[in-house]
């Protein structure tokens, strides 16, 4: 196994198994915070509404009112749902409270104490308990996206500004991915051999949505890994990691999505499981806790989480293959919240990118201020995820790059967007597995 400062493997308190666990902010948890408010100006809608009740601090206070017998309400749902968990007042808080677990576990109080409308509730099912779960739905899915995307009706559409006159309905449509043909299912059950000398034996880590719209970058992500010495395996019954569950407060699903997967991948001996997701990196790297009072998968949770590496981190933490084709362009990074603010990774990307000859990096300004993707919330709330955005994009034009990069595939979606719409059209969104794998690949003979 590849040893990692951020992931250690911890002895789980065999004292909670089997005690009774109700899914709420938990009080030793709560009163950490003393509310200095150094976390403010940290906050995306804190800085953006200037409303107390809309930051970490205000979120918290409202969590405690809760948790005293205060009834769950309309205006505290909205609060609570307005958050984009993004985890950056955790990187500014001077108490180290657990915000990212607090809003977590409030959504999950929510959601168990919340009736919705049939439309809402029969949707999120769908969503939640059906699609992402299911590749032979998501298969179907996109390529109904493609059909739209491939025929030239998305093009027909946005050329006669159709969506501007759906409002935020068209804004969500302007947040489309790209359905990429053919999709990344097909490699599942695949072992992919290392090139040259084996060095490690590693398993990745799918995702969901990321096979129909990222089925590029996860082959980029293999031939990386096979290029650094890795034997790939991509084991065929892997699913959805969670972590949309989790972040929508959908634990109990969330919870059999972990176990499904711990029972995919950890007893194939792997030297580390691989994600090229910061948002599925986090929740797969946070399976100890989701399932800490389960006496059947709490050890080998924590034992799953261990192995588990963020693509970036696994390779910066290897000797990495210096035999590349230049990459001849100006490239800045930011930093997706999961990665930086969750998994605490912040030098990895920027290490990788630097060894890549002929690049230039220049580093943003408020490289790891939100982009506003924060998995769906650009889909639920899509008006402040693009002002969120717009402030996100001033700040790429601060440093006049060709490459826009990052390591994780929502955060593509939403920068691609704002490129889209407030940037220049010779600016690219990239991973940074995907100048990894351009830098590695020979150039075509003629």
């Amino acid at each position: 196994m590849v040893a990692s400062e951020n992931n250690p493997l911890i002895n789980i308190d065999k004292a909670h198994i089997d005690k009774p666990h109700i899914d709420k902010p938990h009080q030793v948890d709560l009163d950490r915070c003393v509310h200095c408010g150094l976390c403010l100006n940290a906050c995306p809608t804190y800085r953006d509404l200037g409303v107390e009740m809309d930051s970490p601090r205000g979120r918290i206070y409202q969590m405690a009112r809760v948790a005293a017998g205060e009834p769950i309400n309309d205006t505290y749902r909205e609060h609570i749902d307005l958050c984009l968990a993004c985890r950056a007042c955790e990187t500014a808080c001077p108490s180290g409270v657990p915000y990212g677990r607090l809003i977590e576990d409030a959504r999950a109080e929510i959601e168990t104490n919340t009736k919705r409308g049939w439309f809402t509730r029969n949707a999120r099912a769908f969503l939640f308990g059906r699609l992402l779960p299911s590749p032979a739905l998501l298969t179907a899915a996109g390529a109904l996206l493609y059909l739209y995307q491939a025929s030239g009706l998305q093009k027909i559409v946005r050329a006669i500004g159709l969506p501007r006159l759906l409002g935020p309905l068209g804004d969500r449509e302007a947040l489309l991915p790209d359905a990429e043909i053919p999709f990344f299912f097909r490699e599942y059950g695949k072992v992919f051999p290392a090139h040259g000398k084996q060095r490690y034996r590693v398993a990745f880590v799918a995702g969901c949505v990321a096979n129909v719209s990222f089925a590029r970058l996860n082959e980029a992500t293999v031939r990386v890994l096979q290029a650094n010495g890795c034997e790939v395996v991509i084991p065929a019954a892997q699913t959805c990691c969670g972590a949309l569950h989790v972040h929508a407060g959908i634990r109990d699903i969330a919870r059999r999505l972990a176990r499904r997967n711990i029972d995919a991948f950890l007893e194939g001996g792997y030297d580390a499981i691989i994600t090229n997701a910061a948002g599925c990196g986090s929740t797969l790297k946070e399976y100890g806790e989701l399932l800490a009072h389960d006496r059947d998968y709490a050890t080998r949770a924590l034992q799953f989480s261990a192995l588990t590496r963020d693509v970036t981190e696994f390779l910066a933490s290897i000797e990495l293959n210096p035999v590349m084709q230049p990459v001849n362009a100006t490239v800045t990074y930011q930093d997706s919240c999961h990665l930086a603010h969750g998994q605490k990774i912040r030098g990895a990307p920027r290490q990788l990118l630097r060894a890549v000859p002929g690049l230039k990096f220049r580093e943003m300004p408020m490289a790891d201020a939100c982009c506003g993707s924060a998995g769906i919330y650009n889909a639920l709330h899509t008006d402040m995820s693009l002002r969120i955005l717009e402030k996100k994009m001033a700040s790429v034009d601060t440093v006049s790059a060709q490459i826009v990069a990052t390591a994780n595939p929502g955060c593509m979606l939403q920068l691609r967007a704002g490129v889209r719409k407030w940037g220049g059209k010779d600016v690219r969104v990239a991973h940074v597995i995907e100048i990894l794998d351009e830098a590695y690949r020979l150039p075509d003979k003629k």
